[in-house]
């Protein structure tokens, strides 16, 4: 509403929940990098806006020297970041490499024949997935990634492209002129960040983010003020959206005796019967920004529509998802009269129940919607196929169409939610889910398949950040165990797992007996485990250790270790590769933590990492800077060129020669080493595959815990009532784990909290007229949901419709047809084939083959 004016308000509340965010770095600040003087010097922001359909250029990249297509792109790295100059940040921001990636891949798919070149220090692909999507970038045509500094050196005037001076291993200083210069800023704190602290009385670092807590990254120094986001310092959308809903859990904690007391149920207009009406269809074509529209002529597919059968109505807008259009889509269907929905956009995935909503909204049944996916089955994979792309989004939105005529209206039910919750995994990030929900008043049902808790992190001792973890560790276990609400098996096996959301079944062998678990939802955090090296003499030498077995000894104060006079660290040993084609995130923090508790007791000791990319991100960077400048020397390997490590005898006695070749250079070093420490990669824990099978939950291509949607369901799987947390999703620190274990609780609270959950009513069922009794369903259904019964035809199969998922399985398998899977019944599925191609076209293509 533009016409509200600034207004005073006094709000009583228990807890408060500090998500305000990060500010880009502004390079204005710094005259070298010619921001604001050079017409053509944009920061990635900038360039975000180029992109899109909403910026300046309709989502064109045009300099703004003279609105031409630059065919000529720079991307300038760490730009407000990792440096110590004054007004810039010591820390690494975390997520510059990766979208730098994204602005790469866009900019290819908006022209290919763009050059793109990518400045850049160390590539700090850390996250899920992120490895593979660098890959991606690098390996597209007309792309370079070049590992130098570089410095802007000058504007000419006559064209106004910019040139770059940037360093070279064999051709020393070279310089390059570039169309487009775009500068990757960093993150900085809040603008306002000194009187935030000073109102809310909250602690901060040295950089201007909330002072973390180590064993609790979500807590503040005041109690019943929380922060969530990039306030705890740099981090990336899926963390962010898990430390909220981890701060709301701890709200929840604080709060649980106020839950359900200040909401109001939500009322819906009274639902029209219309199943005797003719349809009257209306259809909304989504540009989702210029992810359909860049490709698709979305106003050519709208007035196609028009042209259809019983389509009324038919208009495109920008993002059907927003909040005002979906307002519009409810308005309109009740204007015009409409009775059938289309929403032509993106894939019913994830949005599906939000334009289900907006037909309640308008007192239609919700099952009078479908979705025409033109974007992950049109526009992203037809990116330089204009025309046809349009006609097939033509095509697809003409068979939704047909089907939309037959669709009918469906119910749903409600069933009982059990209040207990399952946790599988007793190491931190399953004990902190487990506490967390037990505050909130639930019982917990804690599974851990060793006989004592803590999980990894009993062989860790401290972070980085210098934690005690086996302070923290005992503190923790000694909570789970003094809480009445948590119930700990040790020893324990999972023979089988049945039921459906808010109503599950584990049965478990623990401790010499079985013991049958109900429950209303689980959160699977089982963990991972170390890789156990084949190479570099590993398991050969006594003098080859992994960095978690190192950490050991410098705790355990082995004087082989701690008084040795030389020292090399490899990184990246059994992931980066092809076995393994992801970052372990955890390796090089690891390494500078051993380095640094190593350079403590024994300064004069020789200490050397032999690295691909040091990623020791965020504010992580400043304990690598103090490596260096405690004289652990760094040394870079490409994966075509690596370490050699062999056991030699030198000034009579018996060391490790590392050989390593210098990139910098340009030579072979070899150095004698008393020990050799191992980045052993973070690998799935065993289990993952037959626990993942258990419980119906897909895993990642590196088999770790695959979640429903990295940005918006990221502690949650695909499988309902099924959550996940810890190094079973992927690597990652403790108090990230902690961070994503109470993002787990607030997610599984939201059903818990509920008396009952809503079935869905696309559910399978039985004409028992045409059932013979073959029990080919019965086999094919994964979720046990059919069964046979007696009934006044004899013996027919039945159909669970608590038990029943509709994944259609039954429905395919059934020789008579005698399954009907509603909401994709035959006739509606045949009407899409139908509308697909017309007979005279399948008549004239066999003629032609003929």
């Amino acid at each position: 509403d533009f016409r509200q004016t600034p207004k005073m308000r006094d709000v009583n509340v228990g807890a408060v929940i500090l998500s305000v965010g990060i500010e880009p770095f502004d390079p204005k600040t710094k005259d070298e990098y010619g921001y604001g003087r050079m017409e053509n010097v944009v920061t990635s922001m900038d360039y975000e806006r180029l992109l899109s359909s909403t910026g300046p250029f309709e989502g064109e990249v045009l300099r703004l020297s003279d609105k031409k297509h630059p065919q000529k792109i720079a991307w300038i790295q760490c730009v407000g970041s990792r440096r110590l100059t004054e007004g810039e940040n010591s820390y690494c921001s975390g997520v510059c490499c990766t979208y730098t990636q994204k602005q790469v891949i866009l900019t290819k798919g908006h022209d290919a024949d763009v050059d793109c070149t990518i400045f850049h220090n160390d590539i700090r692909s850390f996250g899920k997935d992120f490895e593979r999507y660098f890959q991606r970038a690098e390996e597209l045509p007309g792309t370079r990634f070049i590992r130098s500094y570089v410095s802007i050196d000058r504007e000419i005037p006559e064209t106004k492209n910019v040139v770059i001076k940037y360093s070279t291993n064999n051709d020393g200083v070279k310089e390059e002129e570039f169309d487009l210069v775009v500068l990757s800023v960093g993150l900085n704190p809040p603008a306002d960040f000194k009187n935030l602290a000073d109102k809310f009385g909250i602690e901060l670092n040295e950089h201007g983010f909330s002072r973390v807590i180590h064993s609790n990254p979500i807590a503040t120094n005041q109690p019943g003020i929380f922060v969530s986001g990039a306030f705890q310092g740099p981090t990336d959308i899926p963390e962010a959206v898990f430390t909220a809903s981890g701060a709301g859990a701890q709200c929840g904690e604080m709060l649980d005796y106020r839950r359900g007391k200040l909401a109001t149920e939500r009322i819906y207009p009274e639902e029209r019967d219309v199943s005797q009406e003719e349809p009257r269809i209306g259809v909304f074509v989504c540009h989702c920004g210029a992810n359909i529209s860049s490709v698709v002529n979305v106003p050519s597919a709208v007035e196609y529509a028009l042209t259809l059968p019983n389509v009324v109505y038919a208009q495109e807008q920008l993002f059907s998802c927003a909040t005002n259009s979906a307002q519009q889509i409810t308005d309109l269907a009740q204007e015009k009269g409409l009775n059938r929905i289309v929403i032509a956009a993106c894939s019913p995935r994830t949005l599906e129940p939000l334009f289900r909503d907006t037909l309640r909204e308008a007192g239609l049944n919700q099952y009078y919607c479908d979705m025409a996916n033109i974007r992950e089955h049109c526009s992203w994979v037809h990116t330089k196929q204009k025309e046809d792309a349009t006609q097939k989004a033509k095509d697809i939105i003409r068979m939704s169409i047909a089907r939309t005529r037959h669709l009918e209206p469906l119910q749903e039910f409600d069933l009982p939610v059990n209040p207990t919750a399952l946790v599988v995994g007793g190491g931190i990030a399953g004990m902190t889910t487990a506490l967390s929900i037990a505050k909130q008043g639930h019982e917990v049902e804690l599974i851990e398949k060793d006989n004592e808790l803590g999980g990894i992190a009993r062989r860790l001792y401290t972070t980085i950040e210098g934690m005690d973890v086996q302070s923290f560790l005992k503190d923790t276990i000694r909570k789970v165990y003094a809480n009445p609400l948590i119930h700990v098996s040790h020893n324990a096996t999972i023979k089988e797992v049945s039921g459906f959301l808010g109503n599950f079944e584990t049965t478990v062998a623990t401790e010499g007996r079985i013991k049958k678990i109900k429950y209303g939802a689980s959160v699977l955090a089982i963990g991972a485990e170390e890789y156990q090296p084949s190479e570099y003499l590993y398991g050969e030498s006594d003098k080859v250790f992994t960095h978690l077995e190192i950490g050991e000894e410098i705790a355990a104060g082995n004087e082989a270790v701690t008084d040795a006079e030389s020292l090399v660290m490899i990184q990246c040993v059994g992931c980066r590769n092809e076995d393994r084609n992801y970052c372990a995130r955890v390796c090089c923090s690891h390494a500078v933590k051993n380095a640094l508790k190593l350079k403590a007791q024994k300064p004069e000791m020789e200490i050397y990492v032999i690295f691909r990319d040091m990623r020791t991100y965020g504010l992580r960077e400043d304990y690598y800077r103090d490596a260096s400048e405690q004289g652990v020397r760094f040394i870079r390997y490409e994966m075509d060129n690596k370490p050699n490590v062999e056991a030699v005898k030198a000034g009579g006695k018996d060391i490790l020669r590392v050989t390593v070749p210098d990139l910098v250079l340009g030579k072979e070093l070899e150095l004698d080493a008393d020990i050799v420490s191992l980045a052993a990669a973070v690998i799935p824990a065993s289990t993952t595959s037959e626990i993942a099978g258990m419980f119906k939950v897909a895993l990642s291509p590196d088999e770790f815990f695959k979640e429903a949607h990295v940005k918006l369901k990221p502690v949650e799987f695909a499988a309902d009532g099924v959550y996940l947390c810890g190094t079973a999703h992927y690597p990652k620190h403790i108090q990230e784990s902690i961070n994503q274990a109470y993002g787990a609780a607030g997610r599984v609270l939201t059903l818990l909290s509920q008396d009952t959950v809503t079935a869905s009513g696309s559910i399978c069922e039985v004409n028992e007229d045409d059932c013979i009794s073959c029990g080919a369903c019965i086999t094919a259904c994964s979720y046990d949901a059919i069964e046979f019964r007696e009934t006044a035809k004899g013996r027919k199969a039945w159909v669970n419709p608590v038990l029943c998922k509709g994944d259609g399985l039954c429905n395919a398998k059934c020789p008579t047809n005698a399954i009907v899977l509603k909401h994709f019944t035959d006739a509606e599925l045949l009407s899409q084939i139908d509308a697909a191609i017309s007979k005279d076209d399948i008549i004239s293509q066999i003629d032609k083959a003929v």
